[in-house]
C-alpha cells in the first residue's frame, strides 16, 4: 500500500485534534473530489513499519484524539489488508479514536458486500466511527460537520453492532 500524506495535526477529519492518514487507491473516483491523486494505488510514499512507527509517535500525546484513515479509500480491500496491523498496534499502544472514511457504503462490508474481504471484520472491529458514501458533487454541502455531501453518514460502529442496524451520529454544527 501507498499514502499521500500525513497531517500530524488535523482538526476537519473527526473531533478534536487527530492525526490523519491520506491513503492511495480509490476506485470510486468522485467527481469534485478534493484529493483526485490519491485515486492512484500507487500514489505517494511507501506504507513500511517505519511509518506505522512514526504514527504511532504522533498518537501518543494525550491532546491527540485519535487516528483518521481516509485518502484514497481505506476501505478498498487491499488497503484494508494493509492497515489492519496499524489499527491492531493502535488500538493496543495508543488506545485512541479510529475515525474512517469510504465511499462504500457500510451494507457494501456486510458477508455479502462489494467491497468484504478476510480482513473486514477484524477492520471494523477497530474503528470506532465510518463515515460513509460516496462523495457527490451535487449533494455538497459546507455546512456540514466531517464530511462533505448530505448522503454521507456517520456511523457509530459499537451501536450499530449492538444495534445489528446503522446507528449514525449526527454531529453538524452549523455556523
Amino acid at each position: 500500500m501507498h499514502y499521500g500524506a500525513i497531517k500530524q495535526f488535523s482538526i476537519e477529519n473527526g473531533p478534536g485534534v487527530r492525526v490523519s492518514l491520506f491513503v492511495s487507491g480509490c476506485s470510486h473516483r468522485c467527481r469534485g473530489c478534493f484529493s483526485e491523486k490519491t485515486w492512484d494505488f500507487e500514489y505517494g510514499s511507501p506504507f513500511t513499519a517505519e511509518t506505522e512507527d512514526r504514527i504511532l509517535q504522533m498518537l501518543a500525546p494525550d491532546y491527540i484524539a485519535g487516528l483518521t484513515l481516509l485518502g484514497g479509500d481505506p476501505m478498498e480491500p487491499d488497503n484494508q489488508r494493509a492497515l489492519l496491523p496499524l489499527l491492531r498496534r493502535v488500538k493496543r499502544e495508543a488506545a485512541k479514536t479510529v475515525w474512517v472514511y469510504s465511499g462504500y457504503l457500510y451494507e457494501d462490508f456486510l458477508p455479502d458486500g462489494r467491497a468484504n474481504c478476510e480482513s473486514t471484520r477484524a477492520f471494523l472491529s477497530l474503528c470506532d466511527v465510518l463515515v460513509d458514501g460516496p462523495f457527490v458533487e451535487a449533494k455538497k454541502n459546507l455546512m456540514l460537520s466531517f464530511r462533505g455531501s448530505e448522503n454521507q453518514r456517520i456511523i457509530d460502529l459499537r451501536e450499530t453492532e449492538k444495534a445489528g442496524a446503522v446507528v449514525e451520529l449526527f454531529l453538524d454544527i452549523r455556523v
